[in-house]
């Protein structure tokens, strides 16, 4: 709490102008922050647990995660545009746009995640035999097992990414965190009764994801019904659709998916090109990859603040606040990501050695690791945590500009380059990203320094 008071800006802002107090901005960043260490800890579990049904099970895994990450960043783009549109008319006070834009986007959610399992069920084969025509017979049958089965379940990851926008915006992070425990504990329970007791290899895998996330859509519906919620879910909300309300959110969503799915696809494309390095810089990739999530905790949890206080600031029409809000996130940011990531450079050599994988292949994965873990401490609260307040204060586009360059061009280039051209393997790869975000956090900067974010507007 006294290392939270003592990041707090020293400017002139009148205390009545300050919507969230130290203890208010920790309410809502603990429960994130906890969410996001228990999510990634879990996403380690399970590649530990895959790991020992073989390298072929781990790699398939990992090559199919990388496509469901490109999924479910553009669902959760979808729902961030909703989620900024709820913040900034709760900042308003207009509790009643708030409910219609909570129900409307919930539906075009669900909607969206129902024709992303129509195109995984319908294309499966065609799609990863494109992006991933060169690897293993046996680890193309477990991408593939794995791909159909947790296609199912992306209606209910729609849903769920919707509420959890809508619950970010009210503040209340503390709901994220309880229904994600439930449905990273079902995660967890079922991948060990079937791998270890079922011995389903991949399947075991697969079953509980899709069991986790419905379940977690359920409650999550649940909760939003209830009418003491700032916002609240209700039937009128959903029905009939209001076409001006959907397009708002649209407009606002559409750059960060479109960034989200350049992103994802940029970094599908590189998983192509890891797969052409051995199954055993596969394994390593997909290993590291879980380490990755976890350094990127802290700016995923400040990211959440920002949209939820800069919103709720520029629905109430006030800049300084903002101004005042970004400055002081930042910071926090900032000193928590660098000895979040100190912490894991540490540890990590003693969590890698639990992974059933050859020495060679842990060796590499360390090597990734620390590259990785190690630039991104210092870069991420700017390339990653401050967009966010950025978009929440309307200036999605120019985001979007600045993520597509520093990614499909940068990262993908400098991937080649590095990677294939130079033949450093995953370790050009690993570099190609560090390249990456010291090109977006120099543009990312250099926007908010000037101050043109704070002239967009996303509601009148």
């Amino acid at each position: 709490m006294d290392i939270i008071k003592k990041l707090e800006p020293k400017n002139n802002l009148d205390e009545n102008r300050k919507p969230f107090s130290s203890q208010a901005l920790l309410a809502i960043l603990i429960p994130s922050l906890m969410e996001q260490v228990f999510t990634t800890l879990v996403g380690l579990v399970d590649t530990a647990m895959v790991s020992y049904a073989g390298e072929a099970a781990v790699s398939g895994v990992s090559l199919i995660n990388q496509l469901a990450f490109l999924f479910i960043f553009v669902l959760s783009a979808l729902a961030g545009g909703g989620g900024i549109v709820v913040s900034q008319y709760l900042g308003k006070k207009d509790g009643e746009s708030a409910n219609k834009v909570a129900g409307q986007f919930v539906m075009v959610s669900f909607v969206f995640g129902l024709l992303i399992m129509a195109i995984c069920l319908l294309f499966r084969k065609p799609i990863l035999s494109f992006l991933f025509g060169s690897i293993e017979k046996d680890v193309m049958e477990a991408a593939l097992i794995y791909l159909f089965v947790t296609a199912l379940s992306w209606p209910f990851q729609g849903i769920y990414s919707a509420s959890t926008a809508i619950f970010n915006a009210m503040g209340k992070t503390k709901v994220i965190m309880k229904v994600s425990v439930l449905m990273n504990a079902i995660n967890v329970i079922g991948n060990f009764i079937g791998i270890f007791i079922l011995h389903l290899g991949v399947l075991g895998v697969a079953i509980p994801t899709l069991i986790g996330r419905l379940i977690a859509s359920m409650v999550m519906v649940m909760a939003l019904k209830k009418k003491d919620n700032m916002v609240s879910l209700s039937f009128k909300s959903i029905f009939p659709l209001s076409i001006p309300i959907i397009t708002l959110i649209v407009s606002i969503s559409i750059p960060g998916a479109l960034e989200n799915f350049l992103f994802h696809f940029s970094k599908v494309a590189i998983s192509s090109m890891v797969s052409t390095f051995g199954t055993s810089s596969i394994a390593a990739y997909g290993s590291a990859g879980n380490f990755w999530s976890m350094s990127s905790i802290c700016s995923m949890a400040l990211g959440r603040c920002f949209v939820t206080v800069i919103g709720r600031c520029m629905g109430a029409g006030d800049k300084e606040a903002a101004k005042f809000y970004s400055k002081y996130l930042l910071r926090i940011s900032l000193v928590f990501s660098i000895l979040w990531n100190v912490f894991l450079l540490v540890v990590s050599p003693l969590m890698i050695s639990c992974f059933a994988l050859s020495r060679e292949t842990k060796i590499l994965a360390l090597v990734i690791i620390f590259i990785h873990n190690f630039a991104f401490a210092f870069l991420c609260s700017v390339h990653s945590a401050l967009p966010n307040g950025l978009r929440a204060a309307g200036d999605v586009k120019w985001v979007m500009g600045a993520s597509i360059f520093s990614t499909v061009v940068c990262r993908v280039f400098f991937s080649w380059l590095f990677g294939i051209k130079f033949g450093w393997g995953v370790v050009g790869v690993t570099l190609a990203m560090v390249v990456d975000w010291s090109v977006k956090t120099v543009m990312v900067y250099s926007r908010y320094r000037s101050g043109l974010w704070l002239e967009k507007r996303v509601i009148n």
